[in-house]
């Protein structure tokens, strides 16, 4: 859910408020309740929540450490080594 900001016209009071994308502006001030609240236009906020995100998260089988795999290339196999170094396919 995005963070949005708003400022009184009235009394010049800024909060913030966490909405849904569907949920229907703020009106009333919260801290002289008249109908004046305004929302500004600021770069969009969001907060990450959870234990974070990970490459492997989404992965299956062989395909688990993406970052540490070394390209291996069959195409030339008499040179004895592949590209990346490390390559544990046999040639």
């Amino acid at each position: 859910m995005p963070i949005y900001e708003y400022q009184c016209q009235s009394c010049g009071h800024e909060h913030e408020a966490l909405q849904k994308l569907s949920a229907e502006p703020l009106v009333t001030c919260p801290a002289c309740n008249k109908p004046e609240l305004m929302k500004k236009i600021s770069a969009a906020g969001f907060r990450l929540k959870g234990s974070g995100w990970y490459e492997t998260d989404f992965k299956s089988g062989a395909k688990k450490n993406v970052a540490g795999e070394a390209s291996c290339s069959t195409s030339t196999p008499s040179s004895g080594s592949c590209p990346g170094g490390g390559c544990t396919k046999s040639h």
